[in-house]
C-alpha cells in the first residue's frame, strides 16, 4: 500500500547496499531526484538496471555505487559516450563494473516476465547475432507446440524499482502520462517501490488517451519531488532541458571536474533543488 513520505525516507527505508535497482523512464520521466539521493545516502555494491542507462546511471556509477549493470543500450542520447561508464568499465574507476547486456526487446520482456511472476521470457530475437556469445544468461527454448526455437532471459525482479510520474492523488493511485516505457512492469515487478511525482491532487484527471494509472495497491512509497525528472521532461510540467545533455559530454570526461560538479550540485544539494531546475527549463 502507497506510503507518503519524503524522497530523504523513501531512500533510507527501501534501498540497502547490495540490492538489485531498476530505475526507469524512457527518455521521458527519468528519475533523477531519486537517483541523486541514492548517491547522497552512500549506497554501495548495488546491481543497476535500466534499458537506457543514460546519464542519472553516468552519474551513480561514476560516484562508486554500482557493482554491476544490466542494460540494452548505454550512451548520452543525442551526444555521445556516458564517460564515467566506460571509465568504470575500461579502467576500474572508481570500481570495477561488471555489465549484462541485452537487447531492449529482451529487457523489455524480462520486466513484463516479472511483473507477471513468471521465472523467464520468451521472444523471437537474437537470431544471427553475436550478443549470446557473450551473455551466457541467453538461452533458448523450443516450444512444444511448433518445434520453433525461440530466446529466453531471466526475469526481471529488483529489489527495488524506482520511477517519476506526473501526479498521484491522496490515497496513493499514480498517473503516467505522455510516453511511457516499462514503469508499470517495473513497479509490479519489484519487491519494493519508490514514485516521485510532480504533485499530489485530490483526484486523477488524465488528460491524453496515452496514460497510465498504478492503484495504489501496486506502489510503496511516494515522494513529491517539483523538477524530480530534470534534465529529462515531465509531460505537462516542463521540457527537456537539452543544454544540459550537451554540456554533460564535456564535465564528464574527466574525474576531477566530474566529481567536482557532483558535489556542488548533488551532494551539497536537495532534492527541493529540482524545483529550481524545472522552473528554469521550462522557462
Amino acid at each position: 500500500m502507497a506510503k507518503f513520505m519524503t524522497l530523504a525516507e523513501a531512500v533510507a527505508q527501501n534501498v540497502r547496499d547490495g540490492d538489485t535497482v531498476a530505475m526507469e523512464g524512457f527518455t521521458h520521466l527519468i528519475p533523477f531526484a531519486a537517483g541523486h539521493e541514492v548517491i547522497r545516502q552512500g549506497r554501495k555494491h548495488l546491481t543497476l538496471i535500466r534499458m537506457t542507462p543514460d546519464l542519472i546511471y553516468d552519474q551513480m556509477i561514476g560516484m562508486g555505487c554500482a557493482d554491476k549493470l544490466v542494460f540494452s543500450w548505454g550512451g548520452n542520447p543525442g551526444v555521445g559516450s556516458t564517460h564515467r561508464i566506460r571509465d568504470a568499465v575500461e579502467n576500474q574507476w572508481p570500481a570495477p563494473l561488471a555489465i549484462e547486456e541485452h537487447s531492449h526487446a529482451a529487457m523489455a520482456n524480462a520486466y513484463e516476465a516479472g511483473a507477471a511472476n513468471l521465472p523467464f521470457a520468451v521472444l523471437r530475437g537474437y537470431i544471427g547475432v553475436d550478443l549470446p556469445k557473450v551473455n551466457p544468461k541467453i538461452k533458448s527454448v523450443t516450444c512444444p507446440y511448433t518445434g520453433e526455437v525461440l530466446a529466453t532471459v531471466p526475469a526481471i525482479r529488483p529489489d527495488v524499482g524506482i520511477i517519476h510520474a506526473g501526479r498521484a492523488d491522496r490515497e496513493g493511485n499514480v498517473l503516467l502520462e505522455g510516453i511511457v516505457g516499462c514503469q508499470k512492469e517495473v513497479v509490479l515487478a519489484s519487491k519494493r517501490t519508490i514514485v516521485t511525482v510532480e504533485e499530489i491532487v485530490e483526484k486523477l484527471d488524465a488528460k491524453s488517451y496515452n496514460s497510465v494509472v498504478l492503484p495504489h495497491w501496486t506502489v510503496g512509497a511516494i515522494a513529491q519531488v517539483p523538477g524530480g525528472a530534470h534534465p529529462s521532461y515531465a509531460q505537462g510540467y516542463y521540457k527537456r532541458d537539452n543544454s544540459f545533455y550537451i554540456a554533460w559530454d564535456k564535465l564528464s570526461r574527466e574525474r576531477e571536474g566530474f566529481l567536482a560538479w557532483m558535489k556542488e550540485n548533488v551532494l551539497d544539494k536537495t532534492p527541493e533543488a529540482f524545483a529550481a531546475h524545472a522552473k528554469r527549463s521550462a522557462a
